[in-house]
């Protein structure tokens, strides 16, 4: 389970109605989507909130839903926490959480599970996203949390599933598009990629 509930085994919504949960990950997906890289410690608060939701919903499933929020409201805060008082730091735990999340996500998004090693490849996407915040900081929270912000908003709306992909793509280059130029403004330049 990543930040979802009511969907089936391949990942579609049930029923069609928004829960809270849904309507959360809503949320969080539009803040990343838009100020992602503008407000560095909120995107480390929302990962950080992911991951905490994330590993209390699967290590301590048959708990109280407000036991499993609320583990995940405390990672969150930690991390966002952590991103004001050690930047650096903090933004390559990011990474790390966030590669790790989005590996999930995309094992989820083809049906695939890795047995008994499900941790595996959340700390192969989290070494891979350590590294592309770390060397590219200010693109990496762009890229990071575009991606990030539109999966949470694909996974919120009851969309068919070969819509969603399309959907996602869009969204994260809107994503992209918007924190590059707000970016831009801040420098008072033309955003260039990472080389």
């Amino acid at each position: 389970m990543i930040l979802q509930t009511g969907r089936d085994h391949a990942g579609e919504k049930k029923g069609g109605n928004m829960t809270g949960i849904d309507l959360l990950g809503l949320l969080l997906g539009i803040v990343l989507l838009i100020l992602g890289r503008k407000f560095f410690w909120l995107f480390v608060g929302i990962i950080g909130f992911i991951t905490g939701f994330t590993l209390a919903s699967n290590l301590l499933r048959g708990q109280p839903d407000w036991l499993i929020l609320l583990i995940g409201v405390v990672v969150g805060v930690i991390g966002a926490g952590l991103a004001v008082v050690l930047q650096r730091l903090a933004v390559a735990v990011a990474g790390f959480m966030a590669g790790g999340y989005l590996a999930l996500a995309l094992l989820q998004q083809l049906g695939t599970e890795v047995v008994g090693m499900n941790w595996l490849p959340f700390i192969i996407g989290g070494v891979v996203g350590a590294i592309f915040m770390f060397v590219f900081f200010d693109w990496g929270l762009i890229i990071l949390s575009s991606i990030i912000g539109a999966n949470l908003i694909v996974q919120a709306l009851p969309v068919a599933s070969p819509l969603n992909l399309v959907l996602l793509i869009v969204l994260v280059i809107v994503g992209i598009v918007l924190q590059a130029g707000l970016m831009s403004r801040e420098h008072g330049r033309t955003p260039v990629a990472p080389v």
